[in-house]
């Protein structure tokens, strides 16, 4: 169930994002450290999407350990080695927080490494 819930979250933040013009590059995109939710384009950028759902923001924000963030940031990478400008892409991490009612916030930059 939680599993399905996680995947319809997903969905809906990547259509918020591409409702505000980011295109879609890839979905639960795994490397060898780990997987990345969403992984959008803006222009010649890069952003990464963690998402986190749970009952309430404050939960889905808490469930975002510091060992989780940093294994984010090696995927990210890992990630932009693929890219033309490896990693001087420009990129940023974003966290979004979709509650039990569906409702999402986006916190942009979130990680910063």
């Amino acid at each position: 169930m939680a599993y399905h819930a996680g995947l319809a979250a997903e969905a809906a933040v990547a259509a918020d994002y591409h409702r505000r013009g980011y295109a879609l590059a890839a979905t639960r995109w795994r490397g060898r450290g780990g997987e990345l939710d969403l992984v959008l384009r803006d222009g010649d950028g890069v952003i990464f999407v963690e998402v986190k759902k749970s009952r309430s923001f404050d939960r889905a924000a808490e469930s975002l350990t510091p060992r989780q963030a940093a294994r984010i940031m090696r995927t990210a990478e890992e990630f932009l080695g693929g890219e033309p400008r490896g990693s001087l892409t420009e990129a940023r991490v974003d966290v979004a927080l979709v509650n039990a009612r569906g409702e999402m916030r986006v916190i942009e930059n979130a990680l910063m490494g």
